[in-house]
């Protein structure tokens, strides 16, 4: 075990990944990650104000409904046009 790990920091690589500058953009809604089992998937978004919030199939984001998620990401959908969201790294 890692000194980091037994003293409760956060490994300096593992901080710096999950720190880096810019990774997400800051106008826009993020997809952070999902969870759940693979036949009724929730995923975490991150709003243009920087909060998070856990959203499902039907729910409302910034005028725009979630209308899929999958292991691949979210779809959602606006005035008719439907926009994917893929998980980071994809």
């Amino acid at each position: 075990m890692a000194n980091s790990e037994r003293n409760g920091k956060t490994p300096a690589n593992v901080a710096g990944h999950a720190t880096q500058e810019g990774a997400l953009p800051r106008n826009g809604i993020s997809l952070l990650g999902l969870y759940g089992d693979s036949t009724d998937l929730n995923a975490m978004v991150r709003l243009p104000g920087g909060r998070t919030r856990v959203v499902k199939r039907g729910s409302r984001l910034s005028g725009s409904e979630v209308v899929a998620i999958d292991a691949d990401g979210l779809v959602l959908q606006k005035n008719g046009k439907a926009t994917r969201l893929a998980m980071p790294g994809s």
